[in-house]
């Protein structure tokens, strides 16, 4: 590795090296803002610039605040009982996020051990060249899409760290949904234009969506380091300035800040309060808060891009409403 950046990516250090890409990172695709809290955790220490729907911008957290933003494994106990108890926030060990993602990997070879064999609560990665079933070839598996709900920090998608026990993974021995793509891509290619062409796809293959804030962020850095890694590891430098762009912006489509429930922006639904013709205060309700229904919010829709179709007004990827996908598949 020609650097091995810290598995708790400081914004300082980002923002300082590469401002614009912190700016990238934390861009809402939908709304064309910036990403938000999305918690009241950071309000009970930091004041009212970090109230549940605030921003999350730069100054909040650079500077004197660079230390803000933590993962899960470096946030104090308290904290983590916090949001335990807000919003379910456990993390997976790695061995189980591998555990689960064999299991896919299973499937689409029809033969076990083809990245790894398990070892108990670890694992090896296997050494020799990937080699592809009958009728399916080494790209047909970079843009397989997958996807990680409700991701956190992207354990499933990328494996820098344990985020259980904070220890830092070698990129050999990496086991995440990207990682295992990126590695076939590795594998796969010579040319540095070709390495980078086709893990643009392996990018533009994997989604995830989270609901805070603070954790998408960790996970949107992770996947942007990620990239970094596997660069380095192939070629023995750094990837220039553009690449990292491209592949940021990729990333901000890609994983972004939902509800998974009701496929909007967290808590955008109007329950308004108002008085009637009588004098009588009645409250306006979400029909799809109500019902259940997740075609009927007054929400924020959250959009998504499908990769693989341009539009032809804006000459851009087309842009998708992300519960328009799940609706198809029912």
């Amino acid at each position: 590795m020609l650097v091995e950046y810290e598995i708790d990516i400081k914004e300082n250090m980002l923002f300082k090296k590469w401002p614009e890409l912190l700016e990238l990172l934390l861009c809402d695709r939908t709304t064309n803002k910036n990403i938000f809290w999305a918690t009241d955790v950071y309000e009970r220490q930091y004041g009212n610039r970090y109230q549940f729907k605030s921003h999350i911008t730069i100054d909040l957290i650079t500077g004197h605040n660079g230390y803000i933003i933590k993962p899960r494994i470096a946030k104090s106990k308290k904290q983590q009982k916090i949001r335990i108890k807000d919003k379910a926030e456990v993390f997976t060990p790695s061995w189980v996020c591998n555990k689960q993602n064999n299991l896919i990997d299973n499937d689409w070879f029809g033969r076990e051990n083809v990245f790894n064999i398990e070892h108990d609560n670890t694992w090896s990665s296997t050494k020799n060249k990937i080699i592809f079933p009958d009728g399916k070839t080494w790209l047909d598996y970079v843009r397989e899409l997958r996807m990680e709900v409700a991701c956190g920090e992207a354990p499933y998608l990328v494996s820098r760290y344990d985020t259980t026990t904070g220890n830092y993974i070698d990129v050999s021995e990496r086991i995440g949904l990207l990682d295992r793509k990126l590695r076939i891509v590795s594998e796969n290619t010579v040319s540095e234009a070709d390495w980078f062409a086709v893990a643009k796809w392996a990018y533009k293959s994997i989604y995830g969506y989270e609901w805070q804030g603070d954790s998408l962020l960790l996970a949107r850095e992770a996947l942007l380091f990620t990239f970094i890694d596997f660069f380095e590891e192939k070629f023995t430098k750094e990837p220039p300035l553009d690449y990292l762009k491209e592949i940021a912006e990729i990333i901000t489509w890609n994983v972004w800040q939902m509800d998974g429930v009701r496929g909007v922006l967290p808590c955008s639904c109007c329950n308004d309060k108002y008085v009637d013709l009588l004098g009588e205060q009645t409250t306006k309700c979400c029909v799809g808060c109500k019902n259940g229904d997740i075609a009927n919010h007054n929400g924020i829709y959250c959009y998504v891009r499908d990769w693989n179709k341009i539009d032809g007004r804006t000459k851009q990827p087309k842009k998708l409403k992300f519960i328009s996908l799940m609706r198809n598949k029912k």
